[in-house]
């Protein structure tokens, strides 16, 4: 994502990572790999079990949050996602750029 986050940004992507590590592991992590969007600490999983992405005893260490990309609009209705099934396999950025490709080609369903 960092790859292409200029890219993301122009066209109104806001990248936001959310973790279950505490905000400094996230931070040394972040910084570590050179990743300059948000990290969030998400310690307690709230947000986490809401979007059902903890992975229960995945890491090392305990919980790990499932990786996964969601685009939401505006309005908070989300437009898209993808849930991996395996952690070790990230979606690429390219992947996105295509799929907001589609979504400006295909309006929200206001039913839906």
């Amino acid at each position: 994502m960092q790859k292409h986050l200029e890219a993301l940004t122009a066209r109104g992507v806001w990248i936001l990572a959310i973790s279950v590590d505490p905000a400094e592991i996230s931070r040394q992590h972040a910084e570590k790999q050179g990743y300059t969007y948000t990290f969030l600490s998400d310690e307690k999983a709230e947000v986490i079990r809401r979007y059902d992405l903890l992975h229960e005893h995945g890491g090392p260490t305990g919980d790990i949050a499932r990786p996964a990309e969601f685009l939401i609009d505006s309005t908070g209705t989300i437009r898209w996602s993808n849930l991996a099934k395996d952690y070790r396999v990230r979606l690429q950025a390219e992947e996105i750029l295509k799929v907001l490709d589609q979504l400006e080609r295909t309006p929200p369903n206001p039913s839906s």
